[in-house]
């Protein structure tokens, strides 16, 4: 079976040596001979840890009747979407790691693909084989819920700030310089790597459509101390969580944000750039995946465990459903309408009365108080941090509050909010 990589960066090198190096025993598992018989760059005078020919020539290697699975991974949507395009019609089978390509076209490649396999275990959670255990192991299933730590270097500000007690900049800073976070970090930080990946494992479990502006998004870029401070008070840590929740038969919530996770729950032991996702099977229970979540070799791993399957001739539908209309498609619930418990940080006046009037605004707003703390304050300061937690309450009503609270001239700071995921 001969193998084209389009596009030879950290991951396309990877999976070429892998080939190379593994041959003898993934010739075994697989029962055919995987060659990587060429690579396509945008740069040949780049320098290139890779033991394949390469070639500056998209078109003509596509157009190779010699080529039997195209690896994509370049990057992008729009363009590898086109290519995509032309190779599926040529029904030649595609692997790919593109997750942004997949958040956005998944269902219209699925309708192209037909019979030709088409393979992207690599594009969730790096070297974790969830839409593997998704689409076949918990098949049997219902999933009523999916949450998972899938952006490492999200995680690993985080564990950072709550194990040194620095702030996130710092952090930030230290990741950008292990190459944990890319110069431009916002991508990962403000969630839309995590709610790609989401809207993949969503689309299996539920049949749910949607594109990431669809659904609720919050990034890290707002965690301070004082957040790390209450967490380890009231035996929280805080994670940034990707959460799909099956409501009823009709809808899913899903959604990407910083979430207070208490000590004791699997998920918060997860740290350092390493991922996790537990899924809720309404036959089996709960099952956790772990391990690492991007890297060179993990991401590789992903993509030559959907070539042997490829190899074998496994025919796994791409979205899982082989009667996609047979299926009721869920519908996203809108965020207004997701419910949850809420930590509220507010920097207000050292004044009587306040707390009086915070907590009336809450509770005229159908906001219920079930936890409160007051943060010691230094002598010189004239400003107090209060801490609190609500009940289980509607999101559009802690929005609510949260305008109302922001209008008023005791408040030094803008209100903070995150969500508690128990």
């Amino acid at each position: 079976m001969n193998v084209a990589i389009l596009g030879v960066g950290t991951v396309g090198s990877e999976v070429a040596n892998i080939l190379i190096e593994n041959k003898k025993l993934i010739s075994a598992r697989s029962g055919v001979k995987i060659v990587p018989l060429i690579g396509v760059v945008r740069n040949l005078n780049k320098q290139r840890n890779c033991k394949i020919p390469l070639s500056d020539d998209l078109n003509s290697v596509i157009d190779r009747n010699d080529i039997d699975v195209f690896v994509e991974l370049m990057g992008g949507v729009e363009q590898p979407y086109r290519i995509i395009n032309r190779i599926l019609k040529k029904q030649k089978a595609v692997v790919t790691a593109n997750k942004a390509l997949l958040a956005y076209h998944r269902y219209s490649l699925q309708s192209l693909a037909g019979n030709t396999p088409f393979g992207f275990e690599a594009s969730v959670a790096g070297g974790i084989p969830i839409i593997k255990a998704l689409r076949e192991g918990l098949s049997a299933n219902k999933i009523l819920k999916i949450t998972g730590i899938m952006n490492g270097t999200s995680n690993y500000i985080l564990t950072n700030m709550a194990q040194n007690g620095e702030n996130f900049d710092i952090v930030l800073k230290k990741a950008q310089d292990l190459g944990y976070a890319e110069a431009d970090p916002a991508f990962d930080i403000g969630g839309f790597d995590a709610a790609h990946k989401l809207l993949i494992l969503a689309s299996i479990a539920y049949g749910v459509h949607g594109n990431p502006e669809d659904i609720l998004i919050e990034g890290i870029e707002n965690i301070t101390q004082e957040d790390i401070y209450f967490a380890k008070e009231f035996e929280f840590v805080i994670k940034l969580l990707t959460i799909a929740k099956r409501i009823d038969d009709e809808n899913v919530e899903l959604r990407v944000h910083p979430a207070l996770v208490p000590q004791d729950k699997m998920l918060a032991n997860v740290g350092g750039v390493m991922n996790a996702v537990s899924v809720y099977g309404d036959c089996v229970g709960e099952t956790l995946f772990y391990g690492p979540g991007a890297g060179g070799k993990a991401t590789a791993s992903a993509v030559i465990s959907d070539l042997i399957d490829i190899a074998r001739g496994t025919k796994s539908p791409m979205l899982g459903y082989k009667m996609q209309n047979e299926i009721h498609q869920m519908k996203l619930l809108p965020a207004c309408e997701i419910m949850t418990k809420y930590y509220l940080r507010l920097k207000v006046e050292d004044k009587k009365g306040v707390l009086a009037k915070i907590t009336n605004i809450m509770s005229e707003n159908n906001i219920s108080i079930d936890s409160f703390l007051q943060k010691p304050k230094a002598k010189e300061e004239s400003d107090v941090t209060l801490f609190f937690t609500t009940h289980t309450s509607f999101e559009k009503d802690i929005q609510n509050v949260i305008e109302i609270l922001n209008t008023q001239s005791y408040l030094k700071q803008k209100v903070a909010m995150i969500r508690i995921e128990e």
